[in-house]
């Protein structure tokens, strides 16, 4: 089984120093035949002997995750969301979950991506395959990695899943807005697929379940919060005007809305 190295995603972690004293995260890379739809499988496990707060911003992935679901252990899709993402751990657990490539999840789930936006659903109430077993496998307590992933991927493997070619090309534009900085407008988006932004528009809500501004902004955020982390002297009205930002007040209103405290505050913190 292949580690994942570590990416731009951890900036995702709010309070990574924190967090790595309670929780172990690792990536791990999905077989051939779900490479071209996910991303990357996660494991975490905690040894929280009090509960720990942990929060994780937001991106344009849908996750599928292994958790117990009102007492019972489920797989769930996880739409990708603009809510604070933040789970309570309390003594001794895991979770394995599958990042799925932003607009590779369409051709799983069958449907736009909009039916999912916000929500989180058990996978079988959405694809009619009783999604228990696999759950209750990964989740027990002496599971080894390669079998909880094994067992994911199995999983998959009975909905007869079949590649959305489009999908690369909407996945090639979220991409290029998560590794170009300058990339601040969703317009910028909209000139680079070569499409009007009421197209763009429509392709993400179909593909994504939220818009190409969200998904801009939202990675312009986790390069602050990256910054943040760096645990250097940051210039936040200098950083606010690079990354797309009218000031530093507006890009203190956006972070603290997704993180819960403003920028040079949470750089302390962290």
């Amino acid at each position: 089984m292949t580690r994942e190295p570590a990416g731009r995603g951890d900036s995702a972690i709010v309070r990574p120093t924190a967090a790595a004293q309670h929780i172990d995260i690792r990536r791990v890379v999905p077989c051939a035949r779900w490479q071209p739809f996910i991303q990357y499988h996660w494991i975490v496990r905690w040894a929280c002997p009090e509960p720990f707060e942990q929060q994780v911003i937001p991106q344009p992935f849908v996750h599928v995750s292994a958790e117990p679901f009102e007492g019972a252990p489920r797989l769930l899709v996880n739409g990708i969301t603009r809510k604070p993402f933040v789970r309570t751990l309390t003594g001794t657990g895991h979770v394995l979950g599958a990042a799925f490539k932003p607009a590779s999840f369409r051709a799983v789930l069958g449907a736009d991506l909009s039916s999912v936006a916000g929500r989180i659903v058990p996978f079988g109430d959405l694809g009619g395959v009783d999604d228990a077993p696999a759950a209750a496998e990964i989740l027990r307590p002496d599971a080894p990695d390669e079998e909880m992933v094994a067992a994911l991927e199995a999983y998959l493997d009975r909905l007869d899943v079949v590649a959305d070619p489009y999908a690369e090309e909407v996945n090639a534009l979220v991409d290029a807005a998560e590794r170009d900085r300058s990339l601040i407008r969703a317009e910028q988006l909209a000139e680079l697929a070569g499409v009007s932004l009421r197209t763009l528009q429509r392709q993400f809500t179909a593909y994504l379940g939220i818009g190409p501004k969200w998904v801009v902004q939202r990675f312009r955020l986790l390069d602050a919060a990256a910054a943040a982390h760096a645990g250097t002297r940051t210039d936040w009205a200098a950083l606010a005007t690079e990354l797309g930002f009218s000031d530093q007040a507006h890009l203190t209103r956006a972070f603290t809305a997704v993180v819960g405290t403003p920028p040079a505050t949470y750089a302390r913190d962290a």
